[in-house]
């Protein structure tokens, strides 16, 4: 694939980070006391079945019960902890991550955009150490748009021509479409099988993504 930029999504992309956000969000949900909260206990497999959504979805899915004020104060709550948390334990980064990324730099310039708040790609960073191989990235926590809207925006800020977008998820498919840009399918991710027609290609694994835009 022929493109001058590649941008992904992070969960389900470049790392897994399911688990221990689970474990974070259940330690705030805890330390809160709130009888409407009895009961409740976030999974990992709670954050998989949202990754993707933006983290107001996230916090109507996951706390129902909730006024939408309180969702908010309890989302901003969980976040701040996830990323701390995030930043000194990490999430399971994908075998041959750093070898691909570092591969695909030196002939592309590399950016994120993802459904996060912010400091959540910080996070991942500071844990991995690869911020180095990023010319920028940009979250729903930066804009409070659409994913689709931010691809664009970061395209224009950084003066991109041509690029596709790497994702796991059918909102990730989408979002490449409604910004214009080639989507490239991470199918080892959480997202799935999606329709062949709106994919310019696919990845069973992490590495074979330098044989796509080799």
């Amino acid at each position: 694939m022929n493109v001058e930029s590649i941008i992904f999504d992070m969960d389900g992309t470049l790392w897994d980070s399911s688990e221990n956000v689970a474990a974070s969000w259940e330690e705030t949900v805890r330390s809160k006391g709130d009888p409407q909260l009895r009961g409740v206990h976030i999974t990992g497999e709670d954050i998989r079945s949202v990754m993707g959504m933006t983290m107001d979805e996230i916090a109507k899915r996951l706390f129902p019960q909730l006024t939408v004020t309180r969702q908010y104060e309890l989302l901003e709550q969980c976040s701040e902890n996830e990323n701390n948390f995030l930043a000194a334990n990490g999430g399971r980064l994908y075998d041959g991550l750093e070898k691909t990324l570092t591969e695909l730099s030196e002939s592309h310039r590399l950016f994120i955009v993802s459904n996060c708040q912010k400091g959540y790609i910080e996070a991942f960073f500071e844990y991995c150490g690869m911020e180095r191989l990023f010319t920028d990235y940009l979250c729903w926590g930066d804009t409070g748009k659409p994913k689709w809207e931010t691809i664009r925006l970061l395209m224009e800020r950084n003066k991109i021509t041509s690029a596709a977008y790497v994702g796991d998820t059918e909102g990730d498919m989408e979002s490449a479409e409604k910004a214009g840009i080639p989507f490239v399918h991470a199918a080892y991710g959480f997202g799935g099988e999606l329709p062949q027609e709106k994919i310019s290609a696919i990845a069973k694994n992490i590495s074979e993504l330098s044989e796509i835009f080799g």
